[in-house]
């Protein structure tokens, strides 16, 4: 991702992010032409979906669900079960 400054339009670079949700973040840049040295906030935003995901979220919870200890998984085996 190129971001340029909005003061002078030379190449800046970020800094630091704050993830703010999972779809925007703040983005803390400074202009890299020293006779500048603009610091500034960009905000970065999820617009749209172009194309869904493969992933479902069946295929999601089954990944998460590996990640647990097996003792972890037996018991949410038997927490389902009550369902």
């Amino acid at each position: 991702m190129r971001i340029l400054c909005p003061e002078c339009g030379e190449k800046s670079s970020i800094q630091k992010s704050n993830r703010i949700s999972l779809g925007y973040s703040d983005l803390y840049c400074s202009c890299r032409d020293p006779e500048c040295g603009h610091s500034f906030v960009m905000n970065l935003s999820f617009s749209h979906t172009l194309s869904p995901s493969a992933k479902t979220s069946t295929q999601l919870a089954f990944e998460l669900l590996k990640t647990l200890a097996p003792s972890q998984q037996q018991e949410l085996k038997a927490r389902l079960s009550l369902l």
